[in-house]
């Protein structure tokens, strides 16, 4: 099979800085917006990039007439974004950056699990099953740790149970993605932000109210994280999923929480209790074990070139 190349691995390489970074600029954005406008208006900002980007490719949204299409369109504009948006923004108010970035390791723990049931073809044997159970370990280590020191009591724990949440609302995301009917990927990307976007802005502004004029730093903040993260994210993800596959991809689940530690503590001064990081290993050994196939199929097309 053909190597990835060294243009792939270093898509990916971005991707993961660029998703690991993201938990930092909530952390600095919700200094000037309340949790629900955070999340609304970077769903807003990268749903006009997007469309935007859509209009000059020559890509059409989805057809109103499809119902079952836009069903899923919905549903994946809900548990890709409006809730996982929403539930980070609110955690990170009460655990640091890092953590937040770490739950995100627990994702592809969970989709096994919902593949089994929801998607054909999908086998859980043992590989998988010890894997899940390291990897689920690793979770239950993550909410259960206290003392993080940004909120006392309920607030800390509600908060860590929230990001571990988030993490589970991607997972469904991923399900309901694989399980949509056929359609371009941009328009299934653009239609499904606006969708979260239509649904998410009225319950922030009812909820929150018409938000302040940000300071400059809030407003390059929020620019950032609906411009970078998710449009030129995509575009990034759409290039290596097409040359090198979607299973290549899977090599950023153990690159975000790594950056996600690093930009906490080199800039926003967070620190961690060790048990977290057995917690991070336990995932990322769990993710190793279930993916072990995938991953010996990636490396035997050849490593990234040396420099």
């Amino acid at each position: 099979m053909k190597s990835p190349g060294l243009i792939n691995w270093l898509r990916i390489a971005f991707i993961a800085l660029i998703w690991g970074g993201a938990f930092m600029v909530v952390r600095v954005a919700l200094r000037d917006f309340a949790p629900l406008s955070l999340a609304a208006g970077r769903i807003t900002i990268g749903a006009l990039s997007l469309y935007m980007l859509m209009h000059w490719r020559g890509v059409a949204l989805p057809s109103l007439t499809d119902a079952r299409l836009w069903r899923f369109v919905i549903l994946v504009g809900l548990l890709s974004s409006a809730i996982p948006f929403a539930l980070l923004s609110w955690g990170q108010q009460h655990v640091p950056s890092a953590f937040a970035g770490m739950t995100m390791a627990a994702l592809p723990i969970f989709v096994l699990p919902l593949a089994h049931f929801l998607v054909p073809g999908e086998r859980v044997y043992l590989r998988k099953i010890i894997g899940f159970s390291v990897g689920f370990l690793g979770a239950i280590l993550l909410i259960g740790t206290s003392g993080l020191g940004l909120a006392e009591g309920s607030l800390e724990a509600t908060a860590r149970f929230a990001c571990v949440v988030a993490a589970f609302c991607y997972a469904c995301g991923s399900i309901a993605t694989r399980q949509c009917p056929p359609v371009n990927e941009l328009a299934l990307s653009t239609a499904s932000l606006i969708m979260a976007a239509l649904i998410l802005v009225p319950i922030a502004l009812v909820v929150d109210g018409w938000p302040p004029m940000p300071s400059t730093t809030g407003l390059f903040a929020i620019l950032y994280l609906g411009l970078i993260p998710t449009a030129l994210a995509f575009t990034i993800k759409v290039a290596v999923i097409r040359s090198a596959g979607p299973s290549f991809m899977t090599l950023t689940n153990y690159q975000v929480p790594v950056w996600s530690v690093l930009f906490g503590s080199l800039f926003l001064g967070e620190t961690l209790p060790a048990i977290l990081f057995v917690a991070l290993a336990l995932i990322l050994l769990g993710v190793a074990i279930i993916q072990e196939g995938v991953l010996r199929s990636i490396f035997s097309r050849g490593q990234p070139p040396k420099a």
